[in-house]
């Protein structure tokens, strides 16, 4: 096997094929208006969940944290969904997560909406880890994608 060689007798490395398949660009289920006024609404939407979690965890502690980590995941996989990205669900981990930060911060009264106990860290941690969970799947579980299986 003989290598391809240059004027000067050196042998020479073929360069790229310019034939290579590029990676296909995304195709999302909306356009860029609709998307990003979905990704603002999810935000707020975030906070809101947020919010609700926040008085949902101490008035049922233990189905309340079940049900306040259900409605983030809810959100995050359905915020995925509906814009076709990944920013969707992170629009929504992120409105979640301010919003618990503000819950987080002392008030002038002395009043708190999150107290420093188990369930609390469960919440916070639990809906961080969901967050990034839904927000870093290379794609989302076949059950969330496909209605034709049924």
């Amino acid at each position: 096997m003989t290598r391809p060689h240059d004027s000067l007798g050196r042998a020479t490395v073929p360069g790229p094929r310019s034939a290579s398949p590029r990676p296909p660009e995304p195709e999302y289920p909306v356009g860029k208006p609709v998307r990003v006024t979905a990704y603002v609404l999810l935000l707020v939407l975030g906070a809101v969940v947020g919010l609700a979690g926040t008085f949902v965890l101490s008035l049922w502690f233990p189905a309340g944290l079940v049900l306040s980590l259900a409605a983030i995941a809810a959100l995050c996989c359905g915020g995925r969904l509906l814009t076709g990205s990944r920013t969707g669900s992170a629009m929504a981990a992120l409105g979640w997560f301010a919003m618990l930060m503000v819950a987080q911060a002392p008030r002038p009264e002395g009043d708190f909406l999150l107290a420093a106990n188990a369930g609390t860290y469960a919440f916070l941690l639990g809906g961080m880890l969901i967050g990034v969970i839904c927000t870093t799947l290379r794609t989302l579980p076949r059950v969330f994608t496909d209605s034709s299986s049924r």
